[in-house]
């Protein structure tokens, strides 16, 4: 019988060794691809539905605009007041007690994206007001109440008359005197600084963001820890942003 001779193939464990490490290459990279494409999707995604503060603020900002006037402060006061007169000798005098209404109100269409103010760096809203107006007096007509003491003058001059009006002209003076002492004038800002601030904070807090909201108004001094100068207007915001 002759010798059969068989022919055994050479191995090859090193080719599939290379194989297996290229396609672990390949699925490392394919992995990183996929990690580097789902972090631009969330970056993305985040970009689109956080909420902007600023977007929010000049939206807020529309709306208190569309309100034109806003009177969050109303104060009723009392003028009592005398006036006197002297004519050939012969005087007489009346004394006048005016009630009156007084409203305390802001021009919210004057304000404008260069008065609300983002300051990024201690998340806080900056809203710069226009100044304080009184809208009045309203003079309670029927409450109005009137003493003199007559005489002679009254009665031969028109004495009566010119004190009356005097005296009304006088009441309505000191009715609008009254309403800018610093009292009330701090009690009307404090009531309108918090209808502002509520106004701008509620919606910020809806969009779940985590800002402090301070209102200022222009005819106010300007305190040492005015961070004016470090926030950007929303004009700004929005200039940049085109």
């Amino acid at each position: 019988m002759a010798d059969e001779v068989t022919t055994i193939p050479p191995r090859r464990g090193g080719t599939l060794g290379g194989f297996l490490a290229k396609a672990a290459g390949i699925l490392v990279l394919l992995a990183l691809a996929a990690l580097l494409i789902l972090w631009v999707v969330q970056r993305y995604v985040a970009a689109r539905l956080s909420p902007d503060p600023t977007t929010i603020a000049s939206a807020s900002l529309e709306g208190l605009r569309e309100q034109n006037r806003l009177s969050a402060f109303a104060a009723r006061y009392v003028a009592v007041v005398t006036s006197r007169q002297t004519q050939m000798g012969l005087s007489t005098e009346k004394t006048l007690i005016m009630p009156g209404m007084v409203r305390y109100e802001v021009d919210l269409g004057k304000l404008t994206q260069r008065d609300v103010r983002w300051d990024a760096a201690h998340r806080q809203l900056l809203v710069k007001l226009p100044g304080l107006e009184i809208d009045g007096p309203q003079v309670d007509l029927a409450a109005i109440r009137e003493y003199g003491s007559g005489g002679l003058l009254s009665h031969i001059t028109d004495a009566d008359q010119r004190l009356e009006t005097a005296n009304r002209k006088a009441g309505q003076a000191e009715l609008l005197h009254q309403a800018r002492d610093a009292m009330p004038m701090k009690l009307a800002r404090d009531a309108t600084r918090h209808a502002i601030e509520r106004s701008f904070a509620m919606p910020l807090r809806a969009a779940g963001i985590d800002a402090s909201v301070r209102v200022s108004f222009a005819d106010e001094p300007v305190s040492n820890d005015e961070r004016w100068d470090v926030s950007r207007s929303l004009e700004e915001v929005t200039a940049n942003a085109r």
